[in-house]
């Protein structure tokens, strides 16, 4: 039986609304450059969501880790929300760029908050000094970090870095990813439990994504048992009924009513930002 974290009147909601892979072809409202996603930014706020996860494309909307292009995309963001939505960067490599290549370029821009892969960030114990001291560099700079997990296994190995020291923060944030970025995915409620059972570490700030026309319900599920949810275009484009969602806001809106339901809260992004800057 899996374990309720922290029972919570309240929970953040993550807006990711376009990813490194999909396009405009893929649906005509996916935002690309930085005035779209600021657009998108104060849509999704209004809808309920305390945080944006950011990816910025080069000229032929790749895929890109690039400082200039994440502070035109920041600026944008902030003259639309201020300071209601925590803007989070992603390192994400996309089988583009090397550890040192992705850690660069959150130094560079020091954003309020990036997501770090652990599979990417440290595959192997090789770079541990290096990415201890990159965490270091986060924690005394106050970048809030995330990190993803593909697997219960990695939520093990990232409980052991914490022990350890090498990752310096007591209760970090974790988003627990339910399936992988395959064509066709689609993830189920029931795939949270596996990171929630009673062996697993325990990470009191987590999140969940998932794919396809079950986000919703996943993201849901995390909520009830106390965690964050991230919903938006970079993970799926569709309504709990397979209709194609108009917006990145309507994704956001339909799980903040599904909370509603249970009585659970969306929180602000100046509470999000305010509880992890406790870490």
């Amino acid at each position: 039986m899996a374990r309720v974290r922290n029972a919570a009147s309240s929970v953040p909601l993550a807006v990711a609304p376009n990813g490194g892979r999909r396009t405009k072809t893929d649906h005509p409202a996916l935002p690309i450059g930085p005035t779209d996603l600021a657009r998108t930014a104060a849509e999704c706020r209004d809808a309920g969501a305390a945080m944006i996860h950011v990816h910025v494309r080069d000229g032929a909307d790749r895929h890109l880790l690039d400082a200039d292009a994440y502070r035109a995309a920041i600026t944008a963001i902030r003259a639309e929300v201020g300071e209601g939505m925590v803007i989070q960067i992603t390192s994400e490599a996309l089988g583009i760029y090397r550890p040192e290549q992705q850690m660069a370029v959150v130094r560079a821009v020091k954003p309020q908050a990036a997501s770090l892969a652990l599979r990417e960030l440290m595959p192997d114990t090789t770079n541990e000094a290096a990415f201890g001291d990159f965490l270091q560099w986060m924690k005394a700079e106050r970048v809030a970090p995330q990190f993803i997990v593909y697997e219960p296994e990695e939520a093990v190995r990232l409980d052991a870095l914490r022990r350890r020291g090498i990752v310096p923060f007591d209760e970090p944030p974790v988003l627990y990813v339910l399936g992988r970025y395959t064509t066709g995915q689609t993830s189920a409620p029931q795939d949270l439990l596996p990171f929630l059972a009673p062996d697993q570490p325990v990470f009191q700030r987590f999140m969940v994504c998932a794919f396809g026309a079950h986000e919703a319900a996943c993201a849901i599920m995390g909520g009830l048992l106390g965690g964050g949810l991230r919903v938006g275009f970079e993970n799926n484009l569709v309504l709990p009924d397979g209709s194609p969602a108009v917006s990145n806001a309507e994704l956001v809106a339909t799980v903040r009513r599904g909370l509603e339901v249970a009585g659970i809260s969306a929180m602000s992004g100046e509470e999000l930002m305010q509880d992890w800057s406790r870490l």
